[in-house]
C-alpha cells in the first residue's frame, strides 16, 4: 500500500504583506535608506518601528539594530560586561548566544536545562556561586520559557544582571507579562525564520536610560541620538557620547519598513502558530514513546516550531525514525546528531572556549528532535504531517519490539 507524502516545505514563510513592500518601495524610491538620512520634518521609518515596538512590548526605550546576534553583543556591552569576565547562559541554545558573548572576550559559563528545555533553576544558583558571574543571559531556545518570576528572583538576590535572549518568544508572555520585561534588557530576532521577517535584523528594549544611551552609541548614532523616538532625553548621552565607541550595527529604513505592518499583525500570527502547534501536540502526546515538554499555565508561549524526544529510543532507532519522516516528506532535525548540521549545533561543537560538560542537557539533546511550522502549512497539513510522525515512531517501536521477542524466544 503506497503511503501518503508531505509536500510542504519547512523553509517556506508568508510572503511579506502588501502594505509592507508598498512601504519598502517608498522607500527605495526616496533613497533614503539610511536611518539618519531624513528630509526636513521626517521621522525615518526605523525610529517610528523602535517607538512602536518600545510601545508594544511596555518598555520605554527601544533600539533597532542589524541581528540578534549584534543586539544580544550591544546589550552585554552596554550592561558592563568586560572582556575576561564569564556570562552565563543556557547549555542549549544556537550558536549566535554564546558568540555573542564571546565576541566581547566574555566567557560562556553554560546551565544545564531540565526535560522541559528550560534552565535548571538549581543549576543556575549552582552557577551563579560558583563562577561569580555578574550577568546571565537567559536564552528562551526554541521559545520555551523558564519561570522568569523565579529566575528575577535568583538573579536580584545574587545581584546579577539579568537579560533575556528573546529571538524565539516575540510575543509570547510568562504570567501575562510580555517575554523580555523581566530583566534589564531583552533581545528580538527579526531573521526569516523568527515572528517578524525583515530577513535579518533586532530589537533591544530597556526601562534604563544610562543603558540604552550607551547601545544606541554603540549601534553607531554618531551625534544622532535625538532622532530616535524610543531613546532616553540627551542629559544621558552626555558621557556615553564621548565614552562608548561607535560600532556600526544599525538597522536601516528598508528593514524597518518591511517590519512595521508585520508587527502591527502580530497578535494574529501568534494565534495561527499556536493552533498549529496544537494539532501536532495532540498527536504527538498520543504516540506511545514520545515525550513532549510541559507548557505550564503560566506559559503563554508561540510556536512556530515544536520539539519532542524520544528517550526510551537509540541513536540508531532515532536516525530511523527520522529517515522514515524524511522518506515521506517530513523534515526533523537532531540535536543528538554527533557532528553539527545546519542550526543543530550542540555546545560541544563551540569549540571556541572550554564549555566543560552538561550531563544533564547531553542526557536530553541525545533523543531531542525538532520541527519548524511555518504559517505556510495548513491546519490540515498539521494533521497530515503529525500522523506521519506517529506512524514512523509506530513502525520503528514496532520493530524494536519484534527484535526484542525474537531475541527472547531465541533465549
Amino acid at each position: 500500500m503506497m503511503k501518503s507524502k508531505f509536500t510542504g516545505s519547512f523553509t517556506q514563510q508568508e510572503p511579506i504583506p502588501e502594505s509592507a513592500i508598498e512601504a519598502a518601495v517608498e522607500v527605495m524610491r526616496s533613497g533614503r535608506l539610511h536611518r539618519y538620512n531624513e528630509a526636513p520634518g521626517e521621522k525615518s521609518q526605523t525610529s517610528i518601528l523602535e517607538m512602536e515596538f518600545a510601545a508594544m512590548s511596555g518598555s520605554k526605550y527601544c533600539l533597532a539594530v542589524a541581528s540578534c546576534g549584534s543586539a544580544i553583543a550591544t546589550a552585554l556591552r552596554s550592561a558592563g560586561a568586560n572582556a575576561g569576565e564569564r556570562v552565563l547562559t543556557n547549555a542549549f541554545t544556537l550558536a549566535p548566544v554564546p558568540g555573542a558573548i564571546a565576541s566581547l572576550g566574555c566567557v560562556p559559563a553554560l546551565v544545564e536545562i531540565n526535560e522541559d528545555l528550560v534552565v535548571d533553576l538549581g543549576d543556575l544558583r549552582k552557577k551563579i556561586s560558583e563562577t561569580s558571574a555578574r550577568i546571565f543571559l537567559a536564552s528562551h531556545m526554541r521559545g520555551h520559557i523558564c519561570d522568569m518570576d523565579e529566575v528575577s528572583s535568583i538573579c536580584e538576590r545574587a545581584g546579577v544582571i539579568l537579560i533575556e535572549d528573546c529571538a524565539h518568544t516575540m510575543g509570547s508572555r510568562w504570567n501575562g507579562v510580555w517575554s523580555g520585561r523581566h530583566g534589564l534588557a531583552a533581545c528580538y530576532s527579526t531573521q526569516t525564520y523568527k515572528h517578524a521577517n525583515s530577513g535579518e535584523g533586532g530589537l533591544i528594549i530597556s526601562d534604563d536610560p544610562d543603558f540604552m544611551a550607551r547601545a544606541i552609541m554603540l549601534s553607531g548614532s554618531y551625534m544622532f541620538y535625538e532622532r530616535h523616538l524610543a531613546s532616553p532625553c540627551s542629559a544621558h548621552f552626555k558621557n556615553a557620547r564621548y565614552d562608548t565607541p561607535n560600532c556600526s550595527a544599525r538597522m536601516d529604513n528598508l528593514r524597518a519598513a518591511i517590519l512595521r505592518p508585520q508587527l502591527a499583525d502580530l497578535d494574529r500570527r501568534c494565534q495561527a502558530w499556536n493552533e498549529r502547534y496544537r494539532i501536532v501536540e495532540a498527536r504527538l502526546s498520543r504516540t506511545e514513546g514520545v515525550k513532549l515538554p510541559a507548557r505550564p499555565m503560566a506559559e503563554n508561549f508561540v510556536g512556530s516550531s515544536i520539539q519532542f524526544r524520544l528517550p526510551e529510543f537509540t541513536k540508531e532507532e532515532i536516525v530511523a525514525v527520522i529517515e522514515r519522516c524524511a522518506a515521506r516528506g517530513v523534515i526533523l532535525k537532531w540535536f543528538g546528531q554527533s557532528e553539527p548540521e545546519g542550526f543543530t549545533s550542540r555546545y560541544d561543537s563551540w569549540r571556541y572556549f572550554d564549555s566543560g560538560r552538561c550531563p544533564s542537557t547531553d542526557r536530553i539533546l541525545a533523543s531531542l528532535l525538532d520541527m519548524r511550522l511555518p504559517l505556510t502549512f495548513s491546519l490540515r497539513d498539521c494533521e497530515d504531517l503529525s500522523a506521519i510522525i506517529a506512524e514512523a515512531v509506530g513502525e520503528t517501536r514496532h520493530g524494536l519490539d519484534l527484535g526484542n521477542r525474537c531475541r527472547s524466544n531465541v533465549g
